[in-house]
């Protein structure tokens, strides 16, 4: 008996020795090293320590070492993030992320707090109530930016084009995410704004489709408005582009092993009908954004129009541990359809649209005292013809949503005059 046993592990040593028994024997080593480390401090350290804080520490500080989206969350850190996925929760309402060893915005969430102060996406973030930032992982800022609903914070940020730091004194506040904004663009076509990707943006936009339609009689073009969104859930990006896809890959993701790939296909089942769609991106479209618009751009389903977007491709997956906490890791990138990674390289738009500034733009659609032949005297009087609303010589208090956009929005205007064009040059195609 003896003897059997003393080769059953013989055999298992000989196994380990085969397949990584050096690699094992390394780790293990390299835990020794911390764990006396650790035993040091708990026993000759000048002040008595917590043990839970120095391990937490020491898994903040391993994690560093790696991207900035791969994050360590303590109990009520990892509280706070489940509240953010579900649409409410309580702090200013900011997207934020590491670039160039800054905190940098990706995007203010509407209506949020920091939305409403005026905190724009690019901004760098260098000062929280007094605490420099730099060094902070995207999970220690954004504990720091929580806080008592009604409660102040300080932040300094540097802008783009401003010499000085711009100090915001932002008021906290409950934040509730209404991730879809629909607007009727009247003659049929629609618009429809996506802020985020949380748990009830699928159905909220499936919603606003069908009361499109049911006011409208039709859908004849739709606009869907994807800029400065940070992204959010994968599964309701991939629904949404499920709705407009019969066939085809939605996106695939690939982890260490780069042969083996997890694939996202579409259904047939309840695929809307072949509708022209227009999807608007910019340098801050991140994550789910980026992966609803390269769905549609590589199966041909919609045309992107405006900016490269952010190029935050990787998949992060939320590993609960036993005390509450999680670990957020980096496990795999996201690819398109057509094979291309996002990470780092975000969408190309078919149509590049440049950001334009919103009162430059206004000014320059606003002509006064524009001579026209109607506007000569003893001038020739042609067919009455019923005049179309002209928007863009009102005052903006006496506009409806839809031309208040129109006029305020130089990319949604184009996006809505393709869409319109769109129509024109099929029926033209018809006659030849």
């Amino acid at each position: 008996m003896k003897i059997k046993f003393r080769y059953i592990v013989a055999s298992m040593f000989l196994i380990v020795g085969l397949f990584g028994f050096k690699a094992v024997a390394e780790r293990y080593s390299e835990l020794q090293i911390f764990s006396k480390v650790l035993n040091f401090v708990q026993q000759y350290y000048v002040e008595e320590v917590d043990t839970k804080k120095l391990v937490y520490g020491a898994i903040k500080g391993m994690l560093n070492e790696l991207d900035p989206h791969t994050n360590f969350l303590p109990p009520k850190l990892f509280k706070d993030f489940q509240s953010e996925t579900s649409g409410e929760f309580g702090g200013i309402g900011i997207e934020i992320t590491q670039q160039d060893g800054y905190l940098t915005v990706i995007s203010p969430i509407e209506d949020t707090p920091a939305w409403k102060a005026g905190i724009l996406s690019g901004d760098k973030i260098i000062g929280i109530d007094g605490h420099a930032t730099k060094g902070l992982s995207l999970s220690e800022a954004a504990q720091l930016m929580r806080g008592k609903t009604g409660s102040k914070i300080k932040l300094k940020v540097k802008r783009e084009g401003k010499k000085e730091a711009i100090v915001f004194n932002v008021k906290r506040a409950k934040v509730k995410i209404r991730s879809i904004k629909y607007v009727d663009l009247e003659e049929g076509y629609a618009y429809i704004r996506m802020t985020s990707f949380i748990e009830k943006t699928y159905n909220d936009f499936i919603k606003q489709i069908k009361k499109h339609k049911k006011k409208n009689k039709t859908l004849k073009g739709l606009i869907i408005d994807l800029r400065n969104n940070p992204g959010g859930l994968l599964d309701q990006a991939v629904r949404i582009s499920d709705m407009f896809l019969e066939k085809g890959t939605i996106v695939s993701t690939r982890g260490r092993n780069e042969s083996k790939q997890e694939v996202m296909y579409a259904k047939s089942e309840g695929t809307q009908e072949n509708y022209p769609i227009i999807i608007l991106v910019n340098e801050y479209s991140a994550s789910a954004s980026e992966i609803l618009a390269g769905a549609l751009q590589d199966n041909q389903r919609a045309v992107i129009m405006g900016r490269r977007s952010f190029g935050k491709g990787s998949v992060q997956s939320v590993i609960k541990l036993d005390d509450g906490s999680a670990l957020k890791l980096t496990v795999a990138k996201y690819f398109t359809p057509s094979g291309e990674s996002i990470q780092a390289k975000g969408i190309v738009p078919d149509i590049i649209v440049e950001n334009v500034n919103p009162d430059a733009y206004r000014k320059a659609i606003v002509k006064k005292n524009v001579r026209r032949e109607g506007d000569m005297q003893k001038a020739l009087r042609g067919t009455e013809k019923k005049a179309k609303n002209n928007w863009a010589d009102k005052e903006d208090g006496k506009l409806t949503p839809r031309d208040r956009m129109l006029k305020r929005d130089f990319e949604v205007l184009q996006a809505y005059n393709y869409l319109k064009a769109w129509k024109v040059f099929k029926t033209f195609k018809k006659t030849q």
